[in-house]
């Protein structure tokens, strides 16, 4: 079993929270998470956070909406009580495709949202109930964290780093214990 330290490094500025990173991760330090009041443009790959799947999840609900849409209308209009409309009659739905347009794409786009915000919701576990992960409650005001776990040879290069980019506070929060995979 090994033991890693954790280690706050707390920043009153994106900056040098941003400096900090790249310069951790230039020296093979891995970091956990970093905890922002606010997002942080060009944050991810300075950490080394891997691309979001949700638009994968987003084309998927999209197309959803727009199937069911598709059918919805297909059925109402053409099958179960085809009207003439305007002088737009709806024996077939190839030929009503272009009054069909709007509500196709309102569909598609509500799915997607809908779609994109529930599993956003679930992935993160934003429910009701659920305990907050986040370890210091200033950065949700003004303070910029980087939480690391490190053995011990990391944990002193990390602090020089740390203390070296201007960080207020650097905090040593204890060790946990991490047991071996198989």
């Amino acid at each position: 079993m090994a033991t890693k330290q954790i280690i706050h490094g707390i920043y009153s500025d994106e900056v040098p929270l941003l400096d900090a990173c790249a310069k951790l991760r230039a020296s093979g330090i891995r970091i956990k998470d970093v905890f922002t009041p606010f997002p942080v443009h060009g944050i991810d790959p300075v950490v080394g956070v891997p691309r979001t799947r949700i638009a994968i999840c987003a084309f998927i609900y999209g197309i959803t909406g727009l199937s069911l849409a598709t059918l919805m209308m297909w059925y109402m209009m053409v099958h179960d009580w085809p009207n003439d409309i305007g002088g737009k009659p709806n024996w077939n739905y190839y030929s009503a495709i272009p009054a069909f347009i709007p509500i196709t794409f309102e569909s598609t786009v509500f799915c997607a949202a809908h779609g994109m915000s529930l599993t956003y919701l679930l992935r993160c576990w934003l429910v009701p109930g659920a305990k907050a992960k986040n370890p210091d409650p200033r950065t949700t005001d003004d303070k910029f964290m980087i939480y690391l776990e490190l053995n011990e040879e990391q944990s002193k290069k990390a602090d020089e780093i740390l203390r070296s980019t201007g960080a207020e506070e650097v905090n040593y929060k204890g060790t946990i214990t991490i047991e071996p995979k198989y």
